[in-house]
């Protein structure tokens, strides 16, 4: 299996990438952060750091540094998995990078203008562009499976206002990007689908509670922490449904990682299932008293 995620370098993409390599596959890990150089994020994880997890997990991970707003630069990319394995079978889109651009709960009258439109292009263009040179390779043989990597599913993301109109709109697009992909892949006997990972216990969410993997649940943080995952979960959503042959009867979804781990009987790294979105719904936005470990 190849496969390739761009936004590799943390979070999300990252669990996604080792989850690949746990079922054998070759992944190319693209982002922007390397150890010669940061990007505008300016943290310590890196696509080369990524890549050798991929190898450690039983797969084979190949860091390429890509600029995902570059055409130029995903062009050559594209052109690099073709000439070094002539197809590509898992194309995940998961570039984000927007986390220093936006504000809770501003108005766009006094959100900045400038870094609402560069989130807007990090979080949209990019994976327009991604797709635009991938997806060619993608539909080179039949079976293959695009991933859309959001927040919220279209579902819950419809009917709530997401922190401001530049969030709202990046996350609720990356979901129609996916039902788009559906459409044009159909003919090709793809599958594409958008995920959502529900609170994630990602690198940089640890470091702004002031915790680590090991004490995350003494983090001074709203109740649905307690129903937070690891990267690892979404990741092992993507890889059963890259494993499955039966995946095109998901094609078009908007999904959680939650309702992946209770369809294909996975759970997170500590055995649980959480099923934050459920809990978001039933208890948080109730003022209800579920007990968070009964969404685990």
């Amino acid at each position: 299996m190849i496969a390739l995620v761009a936004g590799a370098t943390r979070g999300t993409g990252r669990g996604i990438a080792v989850a690949l390599g746990e079922i054998g596959a070759t992944v190319y890990c693209t982002g922007r952060s390397t150890r010669e150089r940061r990007s505008e994020i300016d943290r310590p994880e890196t696509i080369e750091e990524t890549a050798e997890l991929v190898t450690a997990a039983g797969g084979t991970g190949i860091p390429v540094r890509a600029d995902h707003l570059e055409p130029g630069e995903v062009a050559a990319l594209a052109e690099r998995v073709d000439r070094e394995q002539g197809r590509l079978d898992v194309l995940v889109n998961d570039v984000w990078g927007s986390d220093h651009l936006w504000s809770w709960d501003t108005p766009v009258w006094k959100h900045d203008l400038d870094k609402g439109l560069r989130l807007l292009r990090l979080a949209v263009d990019t994976h327009i562009i991604t797709s635009r040179f991938l997806l060619p390779l993608l539909i080179r043989n039949e079976g293959g499976l695009a991933v859309e990597v959001t927040d919220g599913t279209w579902e819950f993301n419809q009917t709530r206002y997401r922190e401001n109109v530049y969030y709202d709109l990046a996350k609720m697009s990356v979901n129609r990007l996916a039902f788009a992909w559906s459409k044009e892949l159909r003919p090709h006997g793809g599958t594409a689908v958008a995920i959502t990972p529900g609170f994630l216990r990602s690198e940089a969410m640890l470091d702004g509670f002031g915790v680590t993997e090991d004490t995350w649940r003494e983090a001074k943080a709203d109740p649905a922490w307690l129903v937070s995952e690891t990267p690892a979960y979404a990741g092992r959503a993507v890889a059963a449904l890259a494993a499955d042959p039966d995946r095109s009867r998901w094609s078009g979804r908007s999904l959680t990682s939650g309702e992946l781990a209770e369809a294909y009987g996975f759970t997170d790294v500590d055995g649980s299932r959480p099923q934050v979105w459920r809990f978001i719904t039933e208890v948080v936005e109730t003022g209800g008293e579920g007990d968070p470990a009964a969404y685990r």
